[in-house]
């Protein structure tokens, strides 16, 4: 039984990412693919913050700081320095890890709301630091010219072409996490999660894994803000603050923090309702910025953990099995 549950989890899996393999040549309007894109990048930046918060127990309200990181420093190499992007996206990685790590020895000392608060505190220093070195960064207006990827000099300069190479990222991304969480690492965190004390009366040395785990969670998100930098060609700090930030909460969240496999569902979720009450509603424009859009997300997230605490799929496959259930005993009695 439970071989054919896995069998049917993999074949479904492995049908989505042919069908999205395939998206490009079914449907070839540009907005949807830049959707699509957006989607993909976001849900790197999830499947991070799924091992941090939803494995390790962990709660971070910083991950648009290193998202913002690995876009500033694929912007300033490469528009400053003359980097080529492949070798500065690798670079983002290196310096946001190192900067993960640095931050993470303090910060993960602390525990619960401290914690969101110290994560919360380094994002907004990190988002001034962004706008008010402006000879740097370019201040508000942002960082324009970032060159678009080039690997083995295949230059990804359409939407069609950006789409498959955040895919591609997106699948590296997913096998990484998944390795990770049926690894020795992974049982570390979840016994992290369940008691940090009851783990390190088992031999589990808590402060390591939570720092790797916090380090692998930022170098995820500064993968997803290189490729961001360079699919949009701009780098400007407003997609870098406390609101992004709490999206990324509410995209794990909605998808399933312990799931990294909701990853993406919440990703998805979470963009295709902010992009579809920028296009259909346009007038709520004025009302969805600011602490209004902090309070949206505030109820939307209140919604999933009253009515669907595991997340948008673990929470619609367990609704589907009770509805399968009822059938069967209505047709039973």
């Amino acid at each position: 039984m439970g071989g054919r549950i896995l069998g049917g989890r993999s074949m479904g899996v492995g049908g989505l990412f042919l069908v999205l393999a395939l998206f490009p040549l079914l449907d070839r309007i540009p907005s949807h693919l830049d959707i699509l894109i957006f989607i993909g990048i976001h849900a790197i930046v999830t499947v991070g913050l799924c091992l941090l918060t939803g494995y390790a127990g962990q709660i971070s309200l910083g991950q648009a700081a290193f998202y913002g990181l690995g876009a500033y420093a694929s912007g300033l190499l490469t528009t400053k320095f003359g980097v080529s992007p492949l070798p500065a996206l690798l670079a983002g990685l290196v310096i946001t890890g190192a900067i993960a790590y640095v931050m993470g020895i303090p910060i993960l000392k602390l525990r619960g709301h401290y914690l969101a608060m110290a994560t919360l505190a380094f994002g907004i220093i990190v988002y001034l630091a962004f706008v008010e070195f402006k000879d740097f960064t370019g201040g508000p207006s942002g960082l324009p010219g970032v060159p678009p990827m080039r690997i083995a000099g295949l230059v990804f300069d359409n939407d069609v072409k950006r789409y498959y190479l955040v895919l591609i990222a997106v699948v590296a991304v997913l096998a990484i996490a998944r390795n990770v969480i049926r690894s020795r690492v992974g049982r570390a965190l979840r016994s992290i999660h369940g008691s940090e004390i009851a783990a390190e009366t088992l031999g589990v040395d808590t402060t390591k894994y939570k720092l790797q785990v916090f380090v692998l969670s930022a170098i995820f998100a500064s993968l997803a803000g290189s490729l961001y930098a360079h699919h949009l060609t701009l780098v400007s700090p407003s997609p870098f603050g406390f609101i992004a930030s709490v999206e990324f909460v509410v995209m794990a969240a909605v998808g399933g923090l312990a799931s990294i496999w909701g990853a993406p569902f919440g990703a998805a979720a979470i963009t295709l309702l902010t992009e579809a009450i920028r296009r259909i509603m346009p007038h709520l424009l004025s009302y969805a910025s600011g602490e209004h859009e902090v309070i949206a997300y505030g109820i939307l997230l209140m919604a999933i953990m009253i009515f669907m605490p595991e997340g948008l799929v673990a929470g619609t496959a367990d609704l589907l099995r009770r509805v399968r259930r009822a059938r069967v005993g209505a047709a039973k009695g």
